[in-house]
């Protein structure tokens, strides 16, 4: 089969590769359709991502539809699916808990062992979620707007909460829109005018321009000195997560959905004096792949605004090559495989 192999940091290459061959019990071969390309993937062309053994095969956003079946598979060959690449162990504590978004020993797809950017993947079907209805094209942007609703379901705000999302990357859009679609009432701060521009202009967002004024002063002004109830930081970036921390009301809650290697510091008598609630939040769950599903069914999602660049499996090494460095109108980048 083809796939895009990330050799080593900044060589990304088409390679005929043996085919995974028949799937073992409790596993489906699935004809891959559509791949999302991620901050990860970027990360890892970059040679920026931590955990990572090259050669690799990237790809973790995927939709496809199944090929062949192991013994005690029930899928239908031909099944058009959405792929949920976080697989877990199934006996660790988390996942014994009902949480394998955050297994002790998880692997993710394209990041831990090879990914979707191929013709063909192997996966236990237990990470395969019937498409019903939805387009492969669609079903492939689920598991990047996932990562949003689970975050949004861990704040557990009520509707109408004064919410800022911090980021106004793919996650942090996600993040904010499915904050929306529950109710809340949502700003979005970044330094980036153009992203700024997209989130107010095609999606309808208040915005906070942390290029033009201090962000502390954007929050003051934007809540009268009281700050967020909710506050999601999407962006990745330490002296983001920790000046967060001042953006959120007394009683309000912090959510990190983005992750950084360093430690993150923060006051503990501001943390107390506000008596505020701090989340972190990993990957996602059954139930906020089938929400983000649902929300693209029912038109609350606006994917065609959201999807702005598209490539073919050869096009791949390119065009993301040159993706990771050339991000004016990039928001989500969509490989057409099948």
């Amino acid at each position: 089969m083809k796939a895009v192999v990330c050799r080593s940091p900044g060589e990304l290459v088409l390679e005929d590769r043996p085919a995974p061959g028949a799937p073992p019990a409790g596993w489906a071969l699935v004809a891959v359709s559509h791949v999302g390309i991620c901050g990860t993937d970027y990360h890892i062309f970059e040679g920026k991502h931590p955990f990572l053994a090259y050669p690799r095969i990237m790809g973790h956003e995927v939709s496809g539809a199944v090929v062949e079946t192991g013994e005690d598979v029930d899928l239908a060959v031909g099944e058009p699916v959405i792929i949920n690449p976080y697989l877990a162990c199934g006996k660790c504590i988390a996942c014994r808990n009902g949480k394998p978004n955050c297994c002790v020993r998880i692997e993710v797809l394209g990041v831990h062992r090879d990914g979707a950017m191929a013709e063909q993947i192997l996966v236990p079907a237990q990470n395969l979620y019937p498409a019903n209805g939805l387009s492969l094209a669609d079903a492939a942007a689920v598991e990047f707007l996932a990562i949003g609703a689970h975050a949004v379901r861990r704040a557990r705000a009520e509707p109408g909460a004064r919410t800022l999302v911090i980021g106004a990357g793919p996650i942090g859009l996600g993040a904010a829109l499915f904050a929306r679609i529950a109710g809340l009432d949502v700003s979005l701060l970044d330094m980036s005018t153009e992203r700024l521009d997209f989130a107010k202009g095609e999606l309808g967002f208040a915005t906070l321009d942390g290029s033009q004024k201090a962000a502390a002063e954007l929050v003051r002004q934007a809540t009268g000195g009281e700050g967020f109830d909710v506050v999601f930081d999407a962006t990745g970036n330490t002296a983001s997560v920790q000046s967060a921390f001042a953006h959120v009301a007394h009683g309000g809650t912090l959510v990190l959905v983005s992750v950084v290697k360093d430690d993150i510091v923060f006051s503990d008598p501001e943390f107390h004096k506000r008596e505020m609630t701090l989340i972190g939040s990993r990957n996602a769950l059954r139930v906020d792949f089938d929400h983000v599903a649902a929300s693209i069914r029912n038109g609350a999602v606006p994917l065609a605004k959201l999807v702005t660049h598209r490539t073919t499996l050869a096009g791949t090494p390119d065009d993301l090559a040159r993706w990771a460095h050339e991000k004016s109108g990039l928001i989500k980048a969509v490989i057409e495989v099948g």
